[in-house]
């Protein structure tokens, strides 16, 4: 309480003018009809900003929502061009009035929306943490893309959860072809720089430019053919050398990554018990 006291000893001055300014602006706003109403005015414009940014900060919260709910949107959009699209090109008449759909084994997969809910790209051996699982139709080995392009392979999964080995780990190679000529080679990681990787394998005799597209080759069935992976960023090479160093700058940007898609190709297990058996 002396404290209190004291305070307000040792500003009254300063207490007694506030008290003063406000009675004074209180008679003028109420007996002078032009302030009152540039006073209404001011006071609404600070109203509606104040609302202007409530507004604001409860749709940034209602954002992470709407983003999820547009992924799921865009992946179900995503699996009914697929399917029309396959319809469309393999429609083939048969000597019967019927019309068969004859769709390629390779082209026979669907996408599985996820969210990224962990991600590295700091580190030598990156990874990517998925809320999708087993439950959800999510198996090892399935590639994983971007809306912008390839980001990896799932490695492991568990019945809720599910980790990528990304595009941006030194584990991985992902083989891929130049677009404008189908030369494919393996991309892998140096570990330097997220935005950037190494094609490898491209003899001198291969002809391509800077700015170059690199899709995936579709020899593997992890991806399917014309995924895009990146752009001929810098390329050089020795005369004593029989391949070009060529660096790539990755068309995904792993720092901003939120959502992918999981490739379910269905003839999966088919193909790998075919080809392991050639193979033995």
């Amino acid at each position: 309480m002396r404290n209190l006291i004291n305070f307000l000893i040792q500003y009254s001055v300063v207490i007694l003018f506030l008290v003063l300014e406000v009675i004074s602006f209180t008679l003028i706003v109420n007996n002078q009809d032009y302030q009152k109403s540039v006073f209404l005015s001011s006071s609404n414009s600070v109203i509606s900003g104040m609302y202007k940014i409530n507004n604001s900060v409860v749709e940034f919260f209602k954002l992470r929502d709407a983003n999820d709910n547009l992924s799921e949107e865009n992946t179900a959009l995503k699996n009914e061009i697929i399917l029309l699209r396959n319809q469309l090109s393999t429609l083939q008449p048969e000597k019967t009035d019927s019309i068969l759909f004859r769709i390629p084994p390779e082209m026979e997969y669907e996408f599985i929306s996820a969210k990224v809910i962990n991600n590295s790209t700091n580190k030598l051996q990156n990874y990517i943490t998925l809320n999708k699982g087993l439950r959800d139709g999510i198996k090892v080995d399935m590639g994983v893309i971007g809306d912008e392009g390839v980001v990896g392979i799932i490695k492991t999964v568990s019945d809720k959860f599910s980790v990528v080995i990304p595009v941006l780990n030194d584990k991985i190679k992902i083989n891929c072809k130049f677009k404008k000529n189908n030369y494919s080679g393996p991309l892998q990681w140096p570990g330097v720089d997220y935005r950037y990787a190494e094609l490898k394998d491209i003899a001198r005799h291969v002809e391509f430019s800077l700015g170059d597209s690199l899709v995936t080759s579709g020899f593997t069935n992890t991806f399917p053919e014309g995924i895009p992976v990146g752009t001929i960023e810098n390329f050089n090479i020795k005369e004593s050398e029989a391949y070009y160093n060529i660096k790539v700058k990755l068309a995904v940007n792993f720092r901003t990554l939120s959502h992918v898609k999981v490739i379910n190709y269905k003839n999966y297990n088919e193909q790998r018990i075919l080809e392991k058996a050639a193979e033995e």
